[in-house]
């Protein structure tokens, strides 16, 4: 990504949430022997291939500023991994769209076994500039088995889209609070995730849902990130379903709802 492109603001919290949601899972996976047997068992998660998630941003003065739409759209295997193909779409709507036209896709491959990040995906088209990326994660140590440059990372890291969803796999009533390092393919960011609420009631566009409230905090080389915080409502179901995503940045509060789902 550019240094200094600038974003229109709602798709810049959706950014963030794909750049900055912990992967919490991987404190999970820590400490467990990584014996050949154990590493060809796929870890139960609560999504399934096909699952659709449909989103409203709302920004400041705009109520329907853009849409976001989360989507798993197959499990395949990638260069001998058996992997979850996960996918982000971002799009801004009229008004705002008359000011900022943008239209970005993230993609994640991320390993059904470990919920390691293989691959992570950028093809960003924002006010007529248009950028992809595409970013091997290897673990330091580990040879890449997918062609092209890769990014040595550490064991248990997981790219930004598949951290949101490793955030669903977390029984957050037994684990109250993670710290753990999420990779963009350019920085590493360390987050506290903490569970704020076990229950709160959430009335968005899909329903009203008991969810769990999980704050987020952003630091990068040991020093919180200021202005920057972020807030996940987890469904307290089976599919642990994000319902309600918030944003508190320096340009303002963004609030991402739930508004269909396909499970």
């Amino acid at each position: 990504m550019k240094a200094g492109h600038k974003r229109f603001p709602p798709v810049a919290a959706l950014a963030a949430f794909l750049l900055l949601v912990p992967a919490a899972l991987a404190q999970v996976s820590r400490g467990k022997p990584k014996d050949a047997a154990a590493s060809v068992k796929e870890l139960a998660v609560p999504y399934r291939a096909g699952e659709t998630l449909n989103y409203r941003v709302a920004w400041t003065a705009f109520a329907n500023a853009a849409t976001v739409q989360l989507s798993v759209p197959e499990k395949r295997d990638f260069f001998g991994w058996r992997t979850w193909h996960l996918r982000a779409l971002a799009h801004t709507l009229n008004p705002a769209r008359a000011l900022f036209a943008i239209d970005d896709q993230f993609d994640s491959y991320t390993d059904a076994t470990t919920l390691e990040s293989r691959q992570y995906e950028m093809y960003l088209n924002e006010m007529g500039e248009k950028e992809q990326h595409v970013l091997h994660f290897v673990p330091a140590g580990k040879t890449s088995r997918a062609p092209g440059p890769s990014v040595v990372v550490l064991p248990d890291t997981r790219d930004p889209l598949g951290a949101l969803y490793a955030l669903r796999s977390v029984d957050w009533q037994r684990t109250p609070e993670l710290r753990v390092p999420v990779c963009d393919g350019r920085d590493i960011y360390e987050m506290d995730a903490k569970l704020e609420a076990a229950s709160e009631q959430v009335t968005v566009d899909a329903g009203s849902f008991s969810a769990s409230r999980i704050s987020i905090r952003v630091s990068r080389n040991g020093k919180e990130v200021m202005g920057v915080r972020f807030t996940v409502w987890l469904a307290n179901n089976a599919t642990r379903t994000p319902v309600q995503m918030q944003a508190e940045l320096p340009f303002g509060n963004v609030r991402i709802g739930l508004t269909s789902a396909s499970q």
